[in-house]
């Protein structure tokens, strides 16, 4: 069959529980072809073309029958398009002709093929239809308060019939649905149809006595499903087909679902066994502290199904004595989706993209749908650990398209997001090929959350872009953030958006360190020992300290530039500063950054090469992963900690070496590149521009050159936020949101779970 349905009051009005019912029968049905026909102009449409949870059109007549296009393709159906632009007059003509009237106000939407104005019923007078003649226009007056100019003899029902006539489809096949005036035309031509539940009483009027036209009692989407059972589209079987396989609902109030497992996993004597993280950053740890005291969970995250292991385990346990009741739950892939999903498309489209580097990423759409059918297997899993009503919290980018899935296959969930990378602004997200699909997925969560206020407003103007929403709450970033004073800094943010029905709340949340992972290292004798022989090598000469992975986006060859330059303006610095650069190299498939590792290695040559003496090294570069513990060390004795990437997410690097100068009573200094998440957040940093060689070099300068009282000062300030912004106050401030959210959207935190929040 096919439905050609009018769009606002019809296909999108009744009840959250009627549209989803008939859009999962349409998804579950492929025989049904969908027609939207609807007064909006094609670029009002196409925001509903993003959102994932309503069903692609096959074709969409818009412009009150004025537009006919592909639904797939939005590409006009010059068949039918060709004989309604020979009739139109175009628009400036019709303006010209009433401009002299008053009453008429112009609908300030897009459309095409058509003039459309708002005014009262006395302005549509025996003028105006003269008007419309001259022109050789129809007028059409609708809701009182709706007029119209369309090419003689196109409206709705027209357009439609030219469309059935084109397709070759039997008319006993269509059902139209309409709730206005605006919709009468398609009933005119012998349709069967439904007029849904709280119709214009104009509409109802006009159809009545019609015997294939149905009155539905209830509104939209679910008078639809009314007619479809009235006409017997479908057969009752058919209407109650679910659009999938039920999913019973989990255990879990609870569920994480995350890139890496809370495990590390090895094979041995050919069992794929667990240990704990070697060394685990603070993140895995507090999310996994939430399950503690015996409360159910689960973590959902991948693992490579190695064929030659005897059983894939779907469901492990964590950590039987910590958390009882958390369970792993597996997401086998093949090393090949992996590889592509995530060492490939992420890093080599997302990645550069997301920290403004658009020109160095390349997009594959074959490398998409590996990434969209990863995804789905995570929505897959997640949708059968989560209880009635649980909590999803969904990290970072590798999981763009979860909510989308997942919304569709569990509508009753709460959907929170974190987005631990940088979010940039629309001029360069835009450039991703599938930014409809990815906005319109994130714009299925109750909640998501940033590290700062400027990653989440740069959403803000993309999710604008692609869908029209209102803006119900905002808020002051003051004293939490810095407003003025960086270039990430923001005065206000938007806290709360409506699209349609649905409350979406936003929030800023600065990923917070592990304080008691410095502690345990401060308190280690090997790491004491450590600290004490830097000070004996270091005698006399200041340690700038630089950590980071390797990376384009870490600026490390305009740092040594800015190092190189700073040795040249001030001389009296030769033979007592060492810059110690620390780089983690990336994964060995990673070899985008072969040519970064090269030209790093010479610059260090180079430097070193001009300037060393005997005795002094300038440039102490180790290319390998430092543990924790000695890296505590090194924190504890640089004098100045130079941190300059060209832009990332927030840097949790600077947050341990302010947590470790503040733990030793160290007099350090902390240059932090104003691109950096964190530096609209720790106060007290020399902020300085990556991307400006001279600053860089005279903030180091004057950071080495700085009195050791504001040294103190200056650390003694960022302690203060670090020390109390911890990672345990990120963890429980982000439930705290979700929990207001689930409320704003009229559901409920299991109880479980809002003991935790």
């Amino acid at each position: 069959m096919l439905l050609a349905t009018d769009l606002d009051g019809t296909f999108l009005g009744g009840s959250p529980e009627d549209r989803q019912a008939l859009y999962q029968l349409i998804a579950s049905h492929p025989g049904i072809d969908l027609v939207f026909v609807t007064g909006r102009g094609l670029e009002s449409v196409l925001p509903l073309l993003a959102d994932p949870t309503i069903p692609q059109p096959d074709y969409i007549i818009c412009d009150v029958g004025c537009t006919v296009v592909d639904g797939r393709t939005l590409q006009p159906l010059h068949e039918v398009q060709g004989q309604i632009d020979d009739k139109w007059p175009g628009e400036y003509r019709i303006q010209e002709a009433v401009g002299h009237i008053d009453g008429l106000i112009r609908q300030d939407v897009p459309q095409d093929r058509r003039c459309s104005y708002f005014c009262e019923p006395d302005v549509v007078t025996d003028e105006l239809y003269n008007i419309a003649a001259r022109l050789n226009c129809d007028l059409l007056y609708s809701a009182g308060w709706y007029l119209d100019f369309l090419p003689r003899d196109v409206n709705k029902g027209a357009t439609l019939t030219a469309l059935i006539e084109h397709l070759d489809i039997d008319r006993e096949d269509i059902m139209v649905a309409g709730d206005t005036l605006n919709d009468l035309s398609m009933y005119e031509h012998d349709f069967i149809g439904v007029c849904v539940g709280e119709s214009e009483p104009g509409l109802i009027a006009a159809t009545e006595g019609r015997a294939r036209v149905y009155h539905a009692e209830a509104p939209g989407a679910g008078g639809i499903i009314e007619a479809f059972s009235y006409f017997g589209f479908l057969g009752e079987e058919g209407i109650c087909a679910e659009a999938r396989d039920d999913i019973t609902p989990g255990t879990s109030d609870l569920v994480i679902v995350y890139h890496r497992l809370p495990y590390e996993e090895y094979v041995e004597d050919g069992l794929m066994k667990r240990r704990p993280h070697k060394s685990p950053n603070g993140i895995i740890p507090t999310l996994a502290s939430f399950f503690k005291d015996g409360k159910k969970g689960a973590w959902v995250a991948w693992s490579v199904q190695d064929d030659t292991l005897k059983k894939f385990e779907t469901h492990t346990e964590v950590d039987a004595g910590k958390y009882p009741n958390l369970i792993a739950a597996r997401v086998p892939l093949s090393k090949q989706e992996v590889d592509i999903f995530y060492k490939k498309f992420s890093k080599e489209a997302f990645w550069p993209t997301l920290h403004t580097f658009w020109e160095r990423a390349s997009f594959d759409d074959d490398h998409w749908q590996v990434f969209c059918d990863v995804n789905r297997k995570f929505a897959e899993q997640t949708a059968k650990e989560a209880s009635e009503g649980a909590t999803v919290w969904l990290h970072d980018y590798n999981l763009w398209m979860v909510p989308a899935y997942l919304r569709d296959m569990r509508p009753d969930l709460n959907i929170a997001f974190f987005h631990h990378t940088y979010f940039p602004s629309a001029d360069v997200f835009n450039v991703l090929p599938w930014r409809k699909e990815i906005i319109g997925s994130l714009l299925q969560c109750d909640y998501i959350g940033f590290h700062i206020p400027r990653q989440s407003e740069n959403f803000i103007d993309v999710a604008k872009g692609v869908m029209p929403f209102e803006v119900t709450e905002k808020s002051g970033c003051a004293p939490r953030f810095l407003t003025y004073g960086c270039a990430v800094g923001l005065d206000e943010m938007t806290t709360e958006i409506k699209v349609n029905d649905r409350v979406i709340r936003l929030g800023a949340h600065p990923v917070g360190l592990d304080l008691k992972r410095v502690d345990n290292a401060l308190t280690k004798p090997a790491v004491q020992q450590h600290m004490n022989a830097l000070r004996e090598e270091l005698h006399g000469v200041k340690l700038v300290l630089s950590v980071e992975r390797l990376d384009y986006t870490k600026g490390i060859p305009a740092k040594l530039d800015a190092f190189e330059r700073l040795l040249e303006e001030h001389p009296e610095l030769h033979g007592k500063v060492t810059l110690v650069t620390v780089c983690v190299p990336a994964a060995k498939e990673m070899t985008v950054y072969n040519d970064l590792q090269t030209e790093i290695e010479q610059a260090v040559g180079r430097i070193n090469g001009r300037y060393a003496q005997v005795g002094w090294t300038p440039v102490q570069f180790f290319f390998r992963a430092v543990p924790f513990d000695e890296l505590v060390a090194y924190y504890a004795m640089a004098d100045v900690m130079w941190i300059t990437p060209l832009r990332d997410g927030l840097n949790l690097v600077a947050k341990e070496y302010v947590a470790t100068q503040g733990k030793t009573g160290g007099r350090g200094v902390l240059v932090l590149s104003e691109f950096a998440g964190a530096a609209a957040e720790v106060k007290g940093a020399v902020l300085c521009n990556p991307h400006d060689p001279a600053e860089m070099a005279e903030t180091c300068y004057f950071a080495l050159s700085m009195h050791p009282d504001d040294a103190a000062a200056r650390i003694g300030e960022a302690f203060d936020v670090v020390s109390y912004y911890d990672i345990g106050y990120w963890g429980q401030a982000f439930l705290r949101e979700v929990a207001a959210s689930a409320e704003a959207n009229g559901r409920n935190i299991p109880n479980q779970l809002s003991v935790v929040a």
